[in-house]
């Protein structure tokens, strides 16, 4: 049913979108893609420095942009964690791919965004602590991703059973 389909990752940071979708796209032999790799490349600027530039919703726009522009079949598409907000981003996965939600903990997050030199270079998004930001996002997009997803993986689960859960059910 899939074949030939675009599958989009969504969740928060640190669910392991990128180290999932690079496996997936090699078990697949599809063309793996990170939207926001994408997007600093194309502009040669880190999202941080994006953002304080310009504002969060000139950066959302870019990514709905990218999110289209990157979408083709035979591609797994790691996409940022606040893709969600938009209703057209969900709408546009839903009508033309297969979308995985790799659902983390709050615990599993802090944990591993706790040990990513990378966060350091990531903007706050409320100026909080850690635990308490990553709890108060969880919380506004838990139901978006939930409303989106064709297919829940725990994100806690080893890389390898979580690649053999979303091949299970994409073979339905």
């Amino acid at each position: 049913a899939f074949m030939e389909s675009t599958i989009y990752l969504i969740g928060p940071r640190g669910a392991g979108k990128t180290t999932v979708g690079k496996a997936l796209s090699l078990s697949l032999d599809y063309q793996f893609i990170d939207t926001d790799n994408w997007i600093t490349d194309k502009y040669q600027q880190t999202i941080s420095s994006m953002v304080e530039a310009e504002g969060w919703d000139v950066f959302r726009q870019l990514e709905s942009d990218a999110l289209i522009q990157v979408s083709q079949p035979n591609q797994v598409i790691s996409t940022g964690g606040g893709i969600v907000l938009a209703e057209k981003n969900r709408v546009y996965m839903k009508n033309s791919g297969v979308i995985v939600y790799l659902q983390a903990s709050l615990e599993t997050l802090v944990e591993r965004l706790s040990q990513d030199p990378n966060e350091a270079q990531r903007p706050s998004l409320t100026g909080k602590t850690l635990v308490s930001e990553i709890h108060d996002v969880l919380i506004k997009r838990e139901p978006l991703y939930m409303q989106c997803a064709d297919i829940i993986v725990d994100a806690g689960l080893s890389i390898n059973d979580i690649i053999e859960v979303i091949l299970a059910k994409l073979a339905k």
